[in-house]
């Protein structure tokens, strides 16, 4: 009866030893997430992946949409695959939407942000 006592109570130890570690690491894919979105929206593909991985957290896509002016522009991004930089337009004042999603463990979480680049044409 002992025995059996003690089996099942480190059978519910380990359930929620598991059920505390899945809550983490959801937390954390949250933020790194977050941060990550922002980074995007600030300093493209390139500052959202270091900032994910600085959070401990895999970069698994990233979405720019890029409009203003009467020109829009959208990119996607999944995986580790390497992209220069969205350029090479005359929109003045352009808004960014960067939807990035990313993976801590077990849990993978998207987050968006929104930026406003101001674009000078060359002289």
């Amino acid at each position: 009866m002992m025995a059996a006592a003690l089996i099942v109570t480190a059978g519910a130890l380990l359930v929620i030893v598991e059920v505390g570690r899945l809550l983490e690491e959801g937390a954390r894919a949250a933020t790194a997430a977050d941060a990550a979105a922002l980074a995007g929206a600030a300093e493209g593909r390139d500052g959202a992946a270091s900032i994910a991985v600085a959070n401990g957290a895999a970069l698994v896509s990233y979405t720019e949409e890029v409009s203003g002016e009467g020109i829009s522009h959208a990119l996607t991004v999944s995986g580790e695959a390497t992209l220069g930089a969205v350029g090479g337009s005359d929109i003045e004042d352009s808004s960014v939407l960067v939807t990035v999603t990313v993976r801590v463990g077990r849990a993978t979480r998207s987050a968006r942000a929104e930026g406003v680049t101001e674009w000078t044409a060359p002289e």
